[in-house]
């Protein structure tokens, strides 16, 4: 397979019926929200519900389209997808150390990274949808 020139990814953010965040911890990162990259031939809702399936083993149902985050350095575009579980049970892979709901608040405060925080906060704020944001990051 040939190196693409962009890497798309999808991510979900899941909320159950208590109102909780299912996040994952992953080996590199901490606690993130389940999502990874599309593979060639695959939707980008279809490859965020994959994502979310192997990577925490709760199936899924896309509610709606939130948003994308482009780093334009790095030519990488993640879309987001707001979801709600439909079956699973939390289960850890090798890309997730742990898998849990938790409340939104809790979650925030669990995710270290700043712009996976934003990711969440944004999604979760429909006033804000459909949002893109361009950034420039070379890590």
């Amino acid at each position: 397979m040939k190196t693409p020139k962009h890497i798309i990814s999808a991510a979900t953010i899941v909320l159950n019926e208590n109102n909780e965040l299912l996040l994952i911890k992953g080996p590199k990162r901490g606690w993130e929200m389940p999502g990874g990259q599309v593979e060639e031939g695959e939707s980008l809702s279809e490859a965020a519900i994959r994502e979310t399936k192997e990577e925490s083993g709760i199936d899924v149902e896309i509610e709606k389209f939130c948003g994308v985050f482009q780093n334009v350095k790095r030519s990488i575009c993640n879309t987001l997808f707001l979801a709600r579980p439909i079956g699973g049970e939390p289960t850890t892979s090798p890309e997730s150390l742990e898998v849990g709901f938790f409340p939104v608040d809790e979650a925030l405060d669990m995710i270290s990274l700043e712009s996976f925080k934003q990711r969440v906060k944004l999604s979760l704020d429909q006033s804000m949808q459909p949002f893109n944001i361009e950034f420039n990051k070379g890590e």
